[in-house]
């Protein structure tokens, strides 16, 4: 049953890493959007395996095929099936994993939970599940983009190589061009270089690591977000954190927030042209679960890849100690990859959000 996200604005993703395909149904996808597989594709594109030397040398086109929900090129408010198949398969190279545990993989817990699982590349559990994901925030990315509101994420750090402490100050918020001018996805040039020869360095040892991604959104409304379970950063919480290889969450000031007292951490009011905004965005723009009309900004942490090409000590389903050797083509740093999946997370979260908003106070034209 956990396979499905949203309230209003919903998916439901499918598939395995090693299977036929994955997809994704969307349902509740207002009807005109305009919509076509490019608007699709060029995210799915960010997101796909083989597009530098520092990722996973899998080759997959991850071609997404729109199969319902679009009709003479604009959405029709029915369900909206994507379908994206897999290509470049080798589940013999996860043979000896059909009987030994993978460290810190999901291999343990999901023979724990169902009594069996699928070895091939994690099934399942596999990063490769995101493709789905991706496709439908895609869609929810253009509906937010119609009303004003613009997503951004990128590389704050990797390993113990992050951005320096001016260029965070100026709290810049950088565009799809910075981002992309790279392949670690860290705007600023000289620190991704920095980066990318660290990521190329573990990858020598048969190691990883993991990095930390900034995501910021301006444009959006005050009002979005239902306390009390379904507070704003709540879901954005949940969101982020049921992705692959996750291990943080934070908004705003997050855990940094302890080193301030309540005179220096509050964010005070103000009238700004005849709007009520703060002169400070500690709070990162949500206040009592809800948006407050500034900048969203929050944080996710991403521990290392855990398959290494390394001998690791494990057990098997039998409960023997043995060791593992990693195979298979893994990213030996997960964070670059992950940014336009933290992306598609937020906006499906955010366009969700958006039509419960709308629901609730526009539709029966109620003050």
């Amino acid at each position: 049953m956990g396979n499905t996200f949203g309230k209003l604005f919903t998916i439901s993703t499918w598939g395995e890493s090693h299977g036929g395909g994955i997809g994704v149904v969307i349902d509740g996808c207002p009807p005109g959007l305009e919509l076509s597989e490019a608007d699709i594709q060029f995210e799915l594109d960010r997101r796909r395996p083989g597009q530098s030397d520092i990722t996973t040398p899998r080759k997959e086109t991850d071609t997404a095929t729109i199969v319902s929900g679009v009709f003479e090129g604009k959405t029709l408010g029915t369900p909206i099936a994507i379908t994206v198949p897999n290509g470049d398969q080798r589940p013999e190279a996860y043979s000896e994993m059909r009987e030994k545990f993978r460290p810190s993989h999901a291999d343990y817990t999901y023979t724990a939970k169902y009594g069996r699982r699928n070895h091939e590349g994690g099934g399942r559990s596999s990063a490769r599940e995101t493709i789905g994901r991706v496709a439908a925030g895609a869609i929810a990315k253009k509906l937010l983009a119609g009303a004003g509101v613009e997503i951004c994420a990128y590389i704050e750090q990797i390993h113990d190589i992050s951005l320096d402490a001016e260029w965070l100050a100026e709290e810049k918020f950088p565009s799809l061009e910075q981002v992309e001018a790279t392949p670690v996805r860290c705007p600023d040039a000289t620190v991704a270089e920095a980066m990318i020869a660290r990521i190329k360095e573990v990858r020598a040892e048969g190691d990883s690591v993991g990095g930390v991604i900034r995501c910021r959104v301006r444009g959006l409304p005050a009002g979005l977000g239902e306390p009390v379970f379904d507070r704003l950063e709540a879901d954005l919480a949940k969101a982020m954190l049921s992705l692959p290889a996750t291990k943080g969450f934070e908004v705003g000031s997050g855990f940094g927030s302890i080193l301030l007292k309540g005179s220096e951490h509050n964010d005070a009011f103000e009238n700004r042209d005849g709007e009520v905004r703060t002169k400070t965005n500690r709070s990162g723009g949500v206040q009592g679960g809800i948006s407050n009309g500034e900048e969203l900004s929050f944080r996710i942490a991403f521990k290392p890849t855990a398959t290494i090409l390394q001998k690791q000590p494990t057990v098997d389903l039998e409960g023997k100690e043995t060791e593992l050797m990693g195979r298979g083509r893994h990213d030996p740093c997960v964070v670059p990859r992950a940014v336009p999946i933290v992306e598609a997370m937020a906006a499906l979260v955010l366009a969700d959000h958006w039509m419960r908003q709308k629901a609730q106070r526009e539709s029966f034209n109620l003050a």
